[in-house]
């Protein structure tokens, strides 16, 4: 890896690094009358793949604040949280609904744009994570890997992700092996 340009791991937030619910067969994000929980093995996960080189780069979607159901600072503390714990580089959040049409809400690679251009993240060498089909799109559209987090919810399906795993721990042995390829 030279100076100027990194590889990375963009990480949805909420059913890759903590526990969401689940109502109805759909991801929920927690409100601020939830318990944040970190999923298991995340943060030794986390530490693998910062041992392997790549920087961890957290981009969530979180339309509920546009929705007046949970507060900017909530999220963004909760993100201050996730950096800190798990030894994140960065995070980006997307506030928008659907209905804004913002560049940032995934399935768009805006988040994802925005943070290597800010990082010098080749986006080509990088993988994006996440338990949604928004997040696998999101990071087609930037060029990425991608590997989808089966948590079995009852949505439309990812399509085509390069790699599917239970968790962010069994999809470590995954990314890691990009490097060599």
């Amino acid at each position: 890896m030279d100076d100027v340009t990194h590889r990375a791991v963009f990480l949805d937030r909420d059913g890759v690094l903590i526990r969401t619910a689940a109502r109805g067969g759909r991801p929920y994000a927690i409100t601020e009358t939830e318990p944040l929980v970190v999923l298991d093995h995340v943060p030794e996960a986390c530490a693998r793949l910062k041992a392997a080189g790549y920087l961890l780069v957290l981009v969530t979607n979180q339309p509920d604040v546009a929705r007046g159901e949970t507060s900017l600072d909530f999220v963004l503390r909760t993100n201050a949280h996730l950096l800190a714990a798990l030894g994140l580089d960065d995070a980006r959040v997307c506030c928008h609904q659907d209905s804004d049409r913002c560049r940032c809400r995934k399935p768009k690679p805006g988040l994802l744009i925005d943070a290597a251009s800010a990082l010098s993240i080749d986006l080509e060498r990088s993988v994006m994570v996440g338990d949604r089909w928004r997040d696998i799109e999101a990071g087609r559209n930037a060029g990425c890997k991608t590997v989808l987090i089966e948590c079995g919810y009852d949505e439309r399906a990812a399509e085509a992700p390069d790699h599917v795993a239970g968790s962010l721990s069994a999809a470590v042995p995954w990314i890691v092996s990009l490097i060599e390829n």
